[in-house]
């Protein structure tokens, strides 16, 4: 029989991005006099570096002429960009090798894809609230029962993240696989200390478990104490995967480029050092043939000195927005979270729950927010605002609520 895949069906009606998007477009068309202000999704707005845009117009220029044509590349990425990718973890004193680095069309795919390489039966932690996709992911690889009655799934041990503990969740006693940790943190804005993720390197190492480090936005940390890359922590190369994306720092959310640290001294239950990333390659060789050629040569201009560079001043247009947010949250006796070392402002909303709050700013601002629901049962209660808008759209938008 030709059945599809069942677990598809104990997701949730709509995943939240999308539904999102639908809700918008239905208060559009109901009322399409009303001026839209998107600070829901974080979508960048500002353009790609100029550096940036020249060496993809170079490579794409290449691609014209039989001398300089490319074809297939490795799956793993272009050694130019892999090298570049490895003496930016050299400059934060991490010991990534250029073996160590797998290029990808984004982080969102990695951290669906990384899973799949893992046993069906392993134990999964993720934090709660956290970003969809970890979650999801492993609802369809079958990791899961069905989702209870307070919004979890049978399967998944959910680390609590609230005001009390600062965001940051405490370690399990029980022993974990699979544990998906993203800091600066999506959605809350938390950042852990050097002192917090040591003690996550200790339990993935006592356990033998694997920890699944989201870095996103580690581009956006403004405390220059904190680190950047969990492998600046001593350890982390034997327990930890580390997925990183250009989305955010370079604009490249349309462009697609990002990638996985995949060590070769990684080990866990069963596995000798080196397995993991044989494991990892053989599945990128298999079902996945590499990023677009033009866009890696971009990659490489957006990690050069000079990328670097004209990439910071997207950043700090970005971080402005986010304390101009917090600021006006924080005046009107909100309790206010994140946007000092990441790109979003989490939000407590007392009045309504987190959808109500999301209808309440399109219907009475048109404001689009993002409902804190929408990132897991802690999530209920707060709404999440991103800076990533154009300056004058933040000042309009927070003027109306001022």
């Amino acid at each position: 029989m030709s059945l599809l895949n069942p677990n598809y069906n104990k997701l949730q009606a709509g995943y939240l991005f999308p539904e999102i998007a639908r809700r918008v477009k239905d208060f559009q068309e109901k009322n399409p006099e009303k001026e839209i202000i998107k600070m829901g999704i974080g979508d960048t707005v500002l353009p790609l570096a100029p550096v940036v845009v020249a060496a993809m117009l170079e490579k794409t220029k290449e691609l014209e002429n039989e001398k300089t044509y490319t074809g297939y590349g490795d799956s793993e990425g272009n050694l130019a960009l892999r090298k570049t990718i490895s003496d930016y973890y050299q400059n934060l004193n991490c010991q990534i090798e250029v073996d160590d680095v797998f290029v990808s069309d984004g982080a969102k795919s990695d951290s669906a894809n990384i899973a799949g390489i893992f046993d069906i039966n392993s134990k999964i932690a993720v934090q709660d609230p956290s970003y969809p996709v970890y979650v999801d992911s492993n609802v369809i690889y079958g990791r899961t029962g069905e989702m209870s009655d307070i919004g979890q799934y049978e399967g998944i041990t959910y680390l609590t993240s609230n005001p009390e503990n600062s965001f940051l969740p405490n370690i399990p006693e029980e022993k974990i696989d699979l544990i998906y940790l993203c800091f600066p943190n999506n959605p809350t804005g938390a950042m852990a200390s050097r002192e917090y993720l040591e003690k996550w390197v200790e339990y993935a190492l006592t356990n033998q478990s694997i920890i699944i480090y989201d870095a996103a936005y580690s581009w956006f940390i403004q405390d220059i104490n904190l680190p950047k890359s969990i492998y600046e922590i001593k350890g982390a190369s034997s327990c930890a995967i580390e997925i990183q994306s250009f989305s955010k720092f370079a604009g490249f959310t349309g462009v697609r480029l990002g990638w996985s640290i995949v060590p070769k001294g990684l080990i866990c239950e069963g596995a000798k050092p080196g397995d993991i990333q044989k494991t990892w390659l053989r599945r990128q060789n298999t079902m996945f043939n590499g990023a677009s050629n033009i866009v890696q040569a971009g990659g490489v201009a957006a990690l050069s000195t000079e990328g670097m560079l004209q990439n910071q001043k997207m950043i700090d247009y970005y971080m402005q927005n986010a304390k101009i947010i917090k600021e006006t949250f924080e005046k009107l006796g909100y309790e206010v979270y994140g946007g000092e070392d990441g790109p979003y402002i989490w939000v407590k909303f007392k009045e309504m729950d987190s959808w109500q709050a999301f209808d309440y700013f399109l219907e009475e601002y048109g404001i689009v927010i993002t409902p804190g629901s929408g990132f897991g049962p802690a999530g209920e209660g707060f709404i999440r605002i991103s800076s990533f808008a154009k300056r004058e759209n933040v000042i309009r938008a927070m003027g109306f609520l001022g």
